[in-house]
């Protein structure tokens, strides 16, 4: 965080001064209860119904709390600590966050979408990392209360930032902007998720359309130009650039001539009327995509395309994203328990659909989550995916995955299907099935430590 004369800030959201002295700089900015205190020179808002331990922030000390709690419950705080009473604490806190973010002219992406929103981050971030400073949002802990600490972690050293909008609720994606104010926003994709929160899938699109509003006065909007949901998202309203990633003739940046190779994706990338030859770690074509909106991203922030795809080929692809590993009688283990929604099932098939040829296909699939009133009606469509191909075994864990396993075999799947309530006894139906024709794939909810365990305890092991 850039520091912040404490005198600066008092003035700057009209408060009183409680207590404690006000010349001296603060270096990071939390929301009390919220995040953890860990550093010393912390700003901390404190709500109202926030029971404030002073002992506690008087170890971190020198700290600074701004609250809007009456002076007497303010008294409190020790020498350490300085205290700013405000009228209203949330018309301090958003006062805050847009003094701090106009303090810096960069870059700041934001991305949402169903599935790649991390890898498409993390393809961003290692492709400028090399000659800029980047902050970025940490793996996939991208859930609005993290915004300001993320938001906190730019400085005047910072060249760019690029941050994920996690969504279980309308209003989420809303609310980051309103923290980061994007200057460039990507929509990976929109699938199915969050029904629960969203209603139904029409309110989970015109969720995730929040970010088309949340960008900067003429910044940038990159979108997905084959994604039917995608294209139910209103740019009408819209006045900045808009730029396309994909494989139809409408892309700006689109891809050709996809193929699997050794350990990913090569492919041809087409932009301005030149091409260019690429490659992608990690296996399918939505890495491809990924690989796309990664690019039109940093090409907007005035890189060369030559250097970005150079960049591009170098990049690891992520642990438990479609992860290959050897496992027991020199079967193929695939670890995909990173995440778990329709959408990421289905590309995982297609992946198996290449990968898996000629081989003996297993699938263990865990619950979908988060789907609402949608939850049988989803699991089905799945099953009925897994009947039209030709997989050996089928093995479903959980109540909701139950309905896949029915949906397959209602529609006819030669697989030989298993259910279970949880992962104890699948070790046992899998053990005769892994051999070296054998390709396994394990995808589950990223809650389910014992499904994230299991894939763990399969890679690299021996017969």
């Amino acid at each position: 965080m850039e520091p912040l004369y404490v005198k600066d800030i008092r003035i700057l959201l009209q408060g009183e001064l409680i207590s404690g002295s006000e010349n001296w700089f603060v270096k990071d900015a939390i929301y009390y209860k919220r995040h953890e205190l860990t550093k010393l020179n912390t700003l901390m808002f404190a709500s109202r119904s926030d029971s404030i331990n002073w002992a506690e922030i008087d170890k971190k000390g020198p700290a600074l709390v701004i609250s809007d709690k009456p002076i007497d419950e303010l008294s409190n705080a020790l020498a350490n600590t300085t205290v700013i009473k405000v009228r209203s604490l949330v018309q301090a806190y958003w006062k805050f966050i847009k003094y701090y973010r106009n303090l810096f002219q960069l870059p700041v992406v934001a991305i949402t979408g169903t599935c790649g929103k991390t890898t498409t981050k993390e393809i961003i971030k290692h492709i400028l990392s090399k000659d800029r400073n980047v902050q970025a949002s940490i793996s996939s802990k991208n859930e609005p209360r993290q915004s300001l600490p993320y938001l906190a972690g730019i400085d005047k050293n910072t060249d760019a930032a690029v941050f994920e909008l996690g969504l279980g609720n309308s209003g989420n994606i809303a609310h980051q902007c309103m923290i980061y104010q994007p200057t460039i926003g990507i929509i990976t994709n929109i699938g199915v998720h969050h029904l629960d929160g969203c209603v139904n899938l029409n309110g989970y699109i015109k969720a995730k359309s929040e970010i088309v509003s949340g960008i900067a006065r003429d910044g940038t909007l990159i979108i997905n130009a084959d994604d039917q949901n995608t294209k139910k998202v209103s740019l009408r309203n819209f006045k900045g650039k808009i730029i396309y990633f994909g494989i139809s003739n409408r892309a700006n940046f689109r891809a050709s001539d996809i193929k699997f190779a050794a350990n990913g994706m090569d492919f041809l990338v087409h932009h301005a009327n030149k091409t260019y030859e690429a490659f992608i770690p990690g296996y399918g074509e939505h890495q491809v995509y990924n690989a796309l909106a990664a690019l039109a991203a940093v090409h907007e922030m005035e890189m060369d395309l030559v250097i970005a795809i150079s960049r591009l080929a170098t990049f690891k692809n992520m642990t438990r994203h479609l992860e290959f590993s050897n496992g027991p009688g020199g079967s193929t283990i695939i670890d995909d328990t990173w995440t778990n929604n329709p959408t990421s099932v289905e590309a995982a098939l297609k992946v198996l659909d290449s990968v898996g040829a000629g081989k003996n296909v297993i699938l263990v699939l865990g619950d979908i989550n988060r789907l609402g009133n949608f939850e049988k009606k989803y699991h089905a469509e799945i099953g009925s995916l897994i009947a039209k191909r030709n997989i050996h075994t089928l093995i479903t864990i959980g109540s909701k995955a139950e309905e896949i396993a029915r949906k397959a075999k209602e529609d006819g799947t030669k697989a030989d299907v298993h259910v279970f309530q949880d992962v104890q006894g699948v070790l046992e139906v899998l053990k005769p099935k892994l051999d070296s024709q054998a390709i396994l794939l394990i995808k589950g909810p990223m809650s389910s430590r014992s499904m994230i365990d299991f894939a763990n305890s399969l890679k690299q092991k021996d017969a």
